[in-house]
């Protein structure tokens, strides 16, 4: 009797072993499959964010371009409201400069991520964007105006 019983309970043993075993298998398979996509779903995203940014590049240099040479001429003819215009230029340049960076530190934290699906350490619960700034900082935006910009200003004496 003694023996039926333990052969019972070493046969319920292995079957739990084989259940948890195989439920192991599929929640392991069901991960691996997971991060697969998540590795194709970031390369896809990196490249489409990097040919975005080669755009936004040259955007940001044509309307910073405009931006100071309208405001410099329209300094040189005392003509105000085609200062703001330049200034206006400027501040959307600056705008572009913004949207590429934020799609730089995208870009950089889904390398990290694709890194560490290479090495076998990525964690699915992953935040893209990680603020830089401590929380007593109070951000401050500089909106248009760049050293060239102020350079300008300054060569010609007016206040923009």
């Amino acid at each position: 009797m003694l023996c039926r019983r333990s052969l019972c309970l070493c046969r319920s043993k292995f079957l739990l072993l084989m259940v948890m075993s195989d439920v192991t298998i599929k929640i392991n398979r069901m991960l691996e499959e997971n991060t697969v996509s998540d590795l194709k779903r970031f390369i896809s995203k990196r490249q489409c964010l990097n040919s975005a940014n080669v755009y936004l590049i040259y955007i940001f240099h044509i309307f910073q371009a405009a931006g100071i040479l309208t405001t410099t001429i329209a300094t040189g003819y005392s003509v105000k409201e085609l200062i703001w215009v330049g200034v206006g230029l400027n501040m959307l340049a600056t705008l572009i400069n913004i949207f590429e960076q934020t799609n730089n530190n995208i870009s950089k934290k889904m390398l990290q991520n694709i890194e560490a699906i290479k090495k076998g350490d990525y964690l699915d619960e992953d935040v893209l964007i990680t603020p830089t700034q401590s929380s007593s900082e109070k951000p401050s935006i500089n909106i248009g105006a760049d050293d060239q910009h102020l350079q300008l200003i300054g060569r010609f004496g007016q206040n923009v």
